[in-house]
């Protein structure tokens, strides 16, 4: 085998095993089920993820663990934090109190009663008070720009049926902002190309993580064609499906220095008078064919899109 197809391989079998961790963190995680997943000896499957990874399944474990937590909880806090501990993998309040403490410096209860200090604040005052939002504010400028926070009432949000899609991607891993940009661009393009695949074709973009809680240097991103169930990947493309089921979508047409507070505005706003909570299928931005994109000013349209179930 081909060096380059050696390395494919791996990098396919173990985003095949991240990709099952995120939808399976209310379950049972232990290193055989995983390495079997990743068709890797269980002997050798822990010194593999620790090596490609930069750190040990268990701490990693932990990390997606917590992590998914904040999320849930900074977009619903009054959601009952047993139940959040338990959709995401924790047998018992006390260690998942002991883990998001060791995470984040606070524990879930403090974490939640800032999120909604926070967004009584901005009610009032239209200004961020708490650390945490000072972090997202920063956090968000650095992404996609920043701008006046859009008003709940203002945005139409759907909701959608979607079928599962097959996808060829590219996996960015780093701080997300103009780099994300650029991995379009030198990454993706070069490949679509080759592949026959215009400007007109379907597309996703994937922000694995938060990049208020997640740590820059860990942050995903992937940039996906759709393709036909029979595509045969190439080109150091990971083919995947994005999982079917139901969807919160609002239409998003303006400047990529404004995207990132419509996905605020969708998490922090909507969601949570939704009667919805998120499921552990991925958030995605939906660039459908023929999307709209104006080179001169870089102003594009797209659908950004939340998995929901009834609270």
């Amino acid at each position: 085998m081909a060096t380059q197809d050696s390395r494919s391989e791996y990098e396919s079998r173990m985003h095949r095993v991240i990709a099952h961790i995120d939808a399976h963190l209310d379950e049972p995680l232990n290193l055989p089920t995983l390495a079997d997943v990743a068709h890797f000896s269980p002997y050798h499957f822990h010194r593999l993820f620790s090596a490609w990874m930069g750190e040990t399944l268990g701490d990693y474990l932990r990390r997606r663990r917590v992590e998914i937590a904040a999320m849930r909880l900074a977009a619903q806090p009054r959601t009952r934090i047993l139940n959040v501990a338990l959709a995401v993998g924790f047998g018992s309040p006390e260690a998942f109190t002991r883990a998001f403490k060791s995470r984040f410096g606070c524990s879930p209860t403090v974490w939640c009663a800032q999120q909604i200090a926070q967004r009584r604040a901005n009610s009032n005052s239209g200004q961020i008070q708490s650390k945490q939002s000072q972090v997202l504010r920063a956090t968000l400028r650095e992404h996609r720009g920043f701008r006046k926070p859009s008003q709940e009432n203002s945005m139409h949000v759907t909701l959608t049926d979607r079928q599962p899609a097959s996808v060829a991607y590219f996996r960015h891993l780093g701080p997300y902002g103009d780099t994300i940009s650029r991995f379009w661009q030198e990454t993706y393009v070069p490949w679509a190309v080759m592949n026959r695949l215009g400007p007109d074709h379907a597309r996703y973009g994937i922000s694995h993580d938060d990049p208020s809680i997640t740590a820059p240097e860990q942050c995903r991103y992937d940039a996906c064609a759709e393709v036909a169930p029979d595509f045969v990947a190439n080109g150091g493309a990971i083919k995947t499906t994005i999982p079917g089921g139901k969807y919160a979508v609002l239409r998003f047409k303006g400047s990529a220095a404004e995207v990132g507070e419509a996905w605020a505005a969708l998490l922090r706003d909507w969601l949570p008078s939704s009667g919805m909570q998120l499921d552990g299928r991925p958030c995605f931005e939906y660039y459908p064919k023929g999307s709209w994109f104006d080179a001169k000013t870089g102003a594009f349209e797209c659908e950004l899109c939340i998995p929901v179930i009834p609270l």
